[in-house]
């Protein structure tokens, strides 16, 4: 009896737990679209806090939309987004399948060289300059070719390809199977849960890239979508008012975080059982 009133008082802890954490992750997401699509006047009504507005207008976004180069961000950021994350995960796929076969000359080495990488980096100044001398400098290939491999991904990727059964790797070589066909027939159907939870976090990063643009890019027109809502917000906090005096300043800004969020909010719900099983599976196997 003691056990099940301690059992209840437990699950009711945790339910009560996870309603405050849903509420602190859902609130923010629900003032910042309500507000973006807030009229002015009940927004001055109430002080600029608005949870549930009244009435609705999308005048925001249209002011949004009319924004110079907002449309050729979007653009840009989706091509680097979806080629970034396709080379992404090709790269790191030919690194780490090798890099997982413990029969490899200078595995060792290499490995250290990978790890190496985690705990120092070039530096801002020779990396510039070796974008520069590369030709990349004002080109969307500067916010992809440096950052085509995460090593911390690498050693992810590998440490699953070594947990995978050996027995189907002799059985594909004893049919004359040669490694670039085991990768591609066997070892890549096999590692498609893996493949998408990296894949998610290739992804996220390049559509919020932001540091390789204000470094590499100077051109307004092949800036990603994060750099010019930045530029856009920043013109907005200089000025008492925006263009529009129908639509404060602070709606457009909440209608840019919304622009600027959607597209990996909707897209996330598309492979999300991939990416829970390939965490449990890195769980269980790591």
């Amino acid at each position: 009896m003691v056990n099940r009133t301690s059992d209840r008082l437990f699950n009711a802890l945790m339910y009560v737990t996870l309603l405050l954490v849903s509420i602190a992750a859902i609130f923010p997401m629900l003032y910042v679209v309500s507000v973006s699509i807030t009229p002015y006047t009940e927004l001055l009504r109430n002080g600029g806090f608005i949870v549930i507005p009244r009435s609705v207008t999308f005048a925001a976004y249209r002011e949004l939309f009319h924004q110079p180069y907002i449309l050729s961000a979007f653009n840009i950021t989706v091509f680097i987004t979806v080629v970034g994350t396709a080379i992404n995960l090709i790269l790191t796929t030919l690194m780490a399948f090798p890099l997982s076969r413990k029969d490899l000359p200078g595995r060792n080495i290499v490995l250290m060289m990978v790890v190496l990488t985690l705990l120092f980096s070039g530096g801002i100044i020779p990396t510039y300059l070796i974008v520069k001398d590369t030709g990349l400098l004002d080109s969307v290939w500067s916010m992809i070719i440096p950052n085509a491999i995460w090593s911390f991904n690498v050693l992810i990727m590998k440490s699953f390809f070594e947990n995978l059964p050996e027995e189907i790797m002799e059985s594909a070589r004893m049919d004359g199977s040669s490694e670039y066909g085991l990768l591609i027939k066997i070892v890549v159907p096999l590692s498609v849960p893996v493949m998408f939870t990296l894949g998610l976090f290739y992804l996220v990063g390049h559509w919020n890239e932001f540091y390789h643009a204000i470094m590499y890019v100077t051109k307004p027109d092949i800036q990603p979508l994060q750099v010019v809502i930045r530029n856009m917000l920043m013109q907005a906090h200089s000025q008492v008012e925006s263009v529009d005096e129908t639509i404060p300043t602070m709606t457009l800004q909440m209608a840019a975080v919304v622009y600027a969020s959607l597209p990996i909010i909707v897209f996330y719900p598309f492979i999300q059982k991939h990416f829970s099983k390939g965490i449990i599976i890195g769980a269980i196997k790591g």
